[in-house]
C-alpha cells in the first residue's frame, strides 16, 4: 500500500516502515514504562502524614521533596539526556533510566531523614528524564507520519493511567500505612509501612527496564543534512535549527505550556474543591477523580491522536496543531463550568469532558515536534519542550490558582472561582498561540521536506 507523506507530498510505501504489529508492541512496552514512571513520581503525595511524622519534617520541606527535588532535576537532566538520545542507542538510554529511577524509588524506602529522601527523589527525577525524549524519537522511526499522532498518543496514555491509578490506590495505601505495625524485611531490617510502599512500586521497574532493553532499535529516518545515522549534530547546528524555526517553536512551546498550566491549575485543586464546597471525603473524590482521569483522560489523548491523523489523511499539513486548537476550544467551556456548578453530581459529570479535552492535545504536541525535526535533533528539541512545559505546569499551575484564592478572593471556599478564572484566561491564550503557530508550522514542515530531499539526493 502507498500513502502520501504530508511533509513532502510524495508517495511512501507502507512496507518501507517496520512491521506494524511489532511497532504497536513497542508502543505497549513504552506505555507500561511511562505508566510506571507516573506512579513512582506521584506516590509520595499519598504518604504525606506518615512521612512528616516519622521524619519530623515541615510542610515546606515536604513540598520540596514532592516538587523541587523531582522537577528541577527532571527538567534539567532532560536536555543532556535528549542530546545523548540523538546519537546513542535510545532503547539503552531508556532501559538504564528506568532501572535508575526504579532503584531510586526503592531507595526512598530506606530514607531515615529529610536529606536522604531528598537525594533519592533527585534520583527518581534524573532517571525519568531519560524516558520521553528517547521514546518520542524512537516512536517516530517506527511509524509513518500519518500514524504518528495515534502512536505517540497511545504512549501518552501512561500519564493518565499512572496518575489515575495513583489516586485509586491512594485510599488503600493510606489505610495500610495507618493500621499496619513495623515490618521486618530480609537484609533491610525493620521498616515503617510507608517505606514498604516505595519498595512495592519501585522494584518492579527493574523488570520493565529489561523489557525495554529487549526492544529492537529502529533505523533512523529523516537525518540532518550531511550526517549519517549515529552521527551527532554539533550544538551550533542545533541552535541554528532553533533560530530558523523560532516562530514555530515559540508558538508551540508557549501554547502547550499554557495548556499544561491550565491542567495543573485545575487538577491539583479538584480534591480541595469537592471537600470544601461539596462536603466530600478525600476517599470519595480520590475514587471519582482517579476513574475520571483513567477513563476519559485516556480516551481523550487517544482521540486527539486519531483526529490529528484523520486531518493528515484529509491533506492538512498542520494537522497536529489544528487538532490541538480544536480540542482546546472544546475544553474552554467545560473547564469553566465544572468548578462553578453547585451540584456535586453534575460537577463529577462535567469532569468527564474536562479530562477528555484536557488530554486531547498532548499527544499531538509531541507528534508535531517529531514531524518538523531532523532525527538527530528530535531528542534535544523534545527535551527542551518537556523542560518548558513541566516547569510551567509543575512550577506555576497550582500556584496560580492558590494566588487567586488568597489574594483576589481571600476566601478558601472560592477555590472553584479561582480555578475557573485561571482556566478561563489561560485557554484563550493557548488558542491564540496555537492558531498563530499553524502558519509557522507549515513553513517549518516545508523546510524540513526540502532538507529531507537534500539528504535523499
Amino acid at each position: 500500500m502507498t500513502v502520501i507523506d504530508p511533509r513532502t507530498g510524495t508517495p511512501v510505501r507502507e512496507d518501507a516502515w517496520p512491521n506494524p504489529v511489532y511497532s504497536w508492541y513497542v508502543i505497549v512496552v513504552l506505555m507500561v514504562a511511562y505508566t510506571n514512571s507516573y506512579i513512582d513520581r506521584t506516590i509520595l503525595a499519598l504518604l504525606v502524614e506518615p512521612i512528616r511524622a516519622d521524619l519530623n519534617i515541615s510542610d515546606t520541606q515536604f513540598s520540596l521533596l514532592h516538587g523541587f527535588a523531582f522537577a528541577v532535576f527532571y527538567t534539567l537532566m532532560g536536555i543532556p539526556l535528549g542530546r545523548m538520545a540523538d546519537r546513542r542507542s535510545r532503547r539503552g538510554i531508556m532501559a538504564i533510566g528506568i532501572a535508575f529511577w526504579s532503584i531510586a524509588s526503592a531507595a526512598c524506602g530506606l530514607a531515615k531523614n529529610f536529606w536522604q529522601l531528598f537525594i533519592a527523589r533527585v534520583g527518581v527525577g534524573v532517571g525519568e528524564a531519560a524516558l520521553s525524549p528517547a521514546a518520542y524519537s524512537m516512536i517516530a522511526d517506527y511509524f509513518p507520519p500519518h500514524r504518528l499522532g495515534r502512536a505517540i498518543s497511545v504512549y501518552g496514555v501512561g500519564v493518565f493511567i499512572g496518575s489515575g491509578a495513583a489516586f485509586l490506590i491512594g485510599g488503600v495505601v493510606i489505610g495500610l500505612v495507618a493500621t499496619a505495625d513495623m515490618i521486618m524485611l530480609p537484609i533491610v531490617g525493620e521498616v515503617r509501612p510507608w517505606q514498604v510502599v516505595f519498595f512495592i512500586v519501585g522494584l518492579p521497574g527493574l523488570l520493565i527496564a529489561l523489557w525495554v532493553w529487549s526492544l529492537r532499535e529502529p533505523k533512523r529516518r529523516n537525518l540532518a543534512v550531511g550526517t549519517a545515522a549515529g552521527q551527532g549534530v554539533p550544538l551550533s547546528e542545533v541552535m541554528a535549527f532553533v533560530r530558523r524555526n523560532r516562530a514555530t517553536i515559540i508558538c508551540h512551546f508557549a501554547g502547550f505550556s499554557a495548556l499544561t498550566l491550565l491542567f495543573n491549575a485545575v487538577v491539583t485543586w479538584i480534591p480541595a474543591l469537592f471537600i470544601r464546597t461539596h462536603g466530600w471525603t478525600a476517599g470519595e473524590i480520590g475514587t471519582a477523580l482517579g476513574l475520571s482521569i483513567m477513563v476519559f483522560g485516556t480516551a481523550g489523548i487517544v482521540a486527539g491522536g486519531w483526529f490529528g491523523d484523520f486531518l493528515t489523511r484529509r491533506g492538512y499539513s498542520d494537522s497536529t496543531m489544528r487538532a490541538a486548537l480544536i480540542g482546546t476550544a472544546c475544553l474552554w467551556p467545560c473547564v469553566i463550568a465544572a468548578p462553578l456548578v453547585g451540584n456535586a453530581a453534575l460537577a463529577v459529570v462535567l469532569l468527564c469532558p474536562l479530562f477528555f479535552f484536557a488530554s486531547f492535545p498532548f499527544g499531538l504536541a509531541a507528534a508535531a515536534l517529531q514531524l518538523m525535526t531532523p532525527n538527530q535533533i528530535r531528542g534535544q528539541l523534545s527535551a527542551g519542550y518537556l523542560f518548558v512545559v513541566n516547569l510551567t505546569g509543575i512550577g506555576f499551575g497550582p500556584t496560580a490558582t492558590a494566588l487567586v484564592t488568597d489574594f483576589v478572593f481571600g476566601d478558601d471556599l472560592k477555590v472553584g472561582w479561582s480555578m475557573a478564572l485561571v482556566a478561563g484566561v489561560t485557554a484563550p491564550i493557548a488558542m491564540v498561540l496555537l492558531g498563530l503557530g499553524m502558519k509557522h508550522y507549515r513553513v517549518s514542515l516545508e523546510r524540513m521536506a526540502a532538507e529531507t530531499d537534500a539528504v535523499s539526493r
